[in-house]
């Protein structure tokens, strides 16, 4: 469980359309305007950790023993032994969209009064990682080993529960007025994104022929688009925005999420592991059907027969992997699925761009929430 340009005018935001995902499309340098840099975002995250930190590790060293052990080990505060450590907790895209959706609307005191919920939607998408992991078997995490790895997979997936659980204390014990309409926000999220992972499930089961890309959009944007999408609600809530740039809102982080998820998938299949913290084609190897995926595998392209054939092999066996996901990778390039993947996140992005103008029409106060769009569409890992 998958993430703006400075402008509301009809260029494509700062996705890459080619090349290497994160990579600038021609005329878009340092003299583009606006948050290219990442500096603006940059700053943003690091504020975002900062103020939503103190938060999350106190909420995780409420729990019991076993559980507290296994949350400080995912966030990256402690060694598999328990000895503290100083790991990777995340880039913090979600709690930063919720205080960025806060600011743009109530100012900064808006930002300091919406900090508890910043921390309870964090604790909420490391819920879903830890599932995730469990799920996909995924050995690597932030580059260290996963929760299941080192604890099995009962302990994580009760972690991941207990997180899930310190996030809606979190919103109970909060007197803010938005509290309560935001734990009914992130419930929904929550019930939402178990919905896009069981779809997700149940289309891995079935041959990769019978997956329709609409059928996959549509997962995408529950299992990514609607947490991005609840973190930019929430934040309208606690500045006392109205239902109408709430929903605003919600539909700029959904339309971003897909942005994420698309590009996500990209650097999934051609990302470095060096950045990624994962083996690489780790998704091909598994035959997931991601988005550049299933793009290819509909093309009606030479390649995407080849690809169908390749996805409907058991997985390659051990010496063999390495050869046979470059050899899949290459067949998702050939059918057009990487072109597609990063066209249709420029897409995203712009009808992103379309629902922030009519939340925060000024460009001055939505310049943080463009800032971390663009920050997260033009990441490499």
């Amino acid at each position: 469980m998958a993430e703006f340009m400075t402008e509301t005018d009809e260029r494509s935001p700062g996705v890459p359309l080619a090349g290497t995902p994160g990579e600038p499309r021609e005329g878009a340098g340092d003299d583009a305007g606006g948050p290219l840099d990442g500096q603006e975002a940059a700053v943003q995250l690091e504020r975002t950790r900062a103020l939503v930190d103190p938060v999350l590790r106190a909420a995780v060293e409420s729990l019991p023993g076993g559980m507290r052990r296994v949350g400080l080990h995912h966030f990256g505060w402690a060694g598999a032994d328990g000895t503290p450590a100083a790991g990777n907790a995340g880039k913090a895209i979600r709690p930063a969209l919720v205080l960025g959706a806060a600011a743009a609307l109530g100012g900064p005191a808006a930002r300091a009064a919406a900090v508890r919920a910043a921390a309870a939607v964090e604790l909420v998408h490391n819920f879903t990682l830890l599932h995730d992991d469990v799920m996909d078997r995924d050995t690597t995490r932030r580059h260290r080993p996963t929760a299941w790895t080192v604890f099995g997979d009962a302990d994580a997936i009760l972690a991941g529960d207990a997180l899930q659980a310190l996030a809606l204390r979190l919103l109970a014990e909060d007197p803010h007025p938005a509290s309560v309409p935001a734990a009914a926000r992130l419930t929904a999220c929550v019930i939402e994104l178990c919905e896009g992972q069981h779809t997700d499930t149940g289309l891995e089961r079935r041959a990769p022929e019978a997956v329709t890309l609409d059928e996959v959009l549509v997962m995408a944007e529950a299992k990514t688009g609607a947490l991005l999408g609840c973190a930019c609600a929430i934040g309208a809530l606690y500045a006392g925005a109205g239902d109408e740039e709430v929903s605003a809102l919600d539909g700029f982080g959904r339309q971003a999420g897909l942005a994420f998820q698309l590009i996500d998938d990209v650097i999934g299949i051609w990302g470095d592991p060096r950045h990624t913290g994962k083996p690489a084609g780790a998704d091909l190897a598994a035959r997931k059907k991601s988005l550049p995926v299933v793009a290819a595998l509909t093309s009606g392209t030479p390649a995407a027969a080849e690809l169908a054939a390749l996805y409907g092999k058991p997985y390659p066996a051990e010496g063999a992997e390495a050869g046979e996901i470059a050899r899949t990778a290459l067949a998702v390039e050939r059918a057009g699925g990487r072109d597609w993947a990063q066209a249709e996140a420029a897409d995203r992005m712009a009808r992103a761009m379309q629902e922030l103008a009519r939340a925060v029409p000024d460009p001055e106060p939505a310049g943080g929430l463009l800032a971390l769009a663009e920050f997260v569409t033009r990441r490499t890992s």
